[in-house]
């Protein structure tokens, strides 16, 4: 018995695999060259794509460091714009009323879902 409700989604990573209240990078689907990145709140995930809208640098500034020192917004590393971590609307900076690409998720048996092709 699969996971995967459709063969159209792929496992990002266990649940538990994102630390609550933390963030945590994803490389690109096979074939892709963007990553995608995601943020959890207790049993809720939000997950982007791995780009800035404003020039479309990675956001992370090392390994699975998307937030803030405070957890409470996404920061992009390049130039310090801050989003708003529900629904990818930049806050502050170069970009302000942008917002990141969200990438729709599901948690099925403790496993973060997201489409086959997101990030491509």
């Amino acid at each position: 018995m699969s996971l995967l409700p459709d063969p159209a989604w792929r496992a990002l990573c266990g649940l538990d695999d994102i630390p609550d209240g933390g963030s945590r990078g994803f490389p690109p689907a096979p074939g892709g060259f963007i990553g995608l990145f995601a943020v959890r709140r207790g049993g809720s995930v939000f997950v982007y794509v791995n780009a800035c809208p404003h020039i479309g640098s990675p956001l992370d500034w090392t390994p699975d460091r998307f937030l803030s020192a405070d957890g409470a917004r996404i920061v992009c590393a390049t130039h310090g714009a801050e989003f708003a971590i529900e629904d990818g609307v930049c806050v502050r900076g170069p970009c302000l009323g942008d917002r990141l690409e969200s990438v729709i998720s599901e948690i099925k048996n403790g496993v973060v879902l997201v489409p086959g092709d997101a990030g491509l």
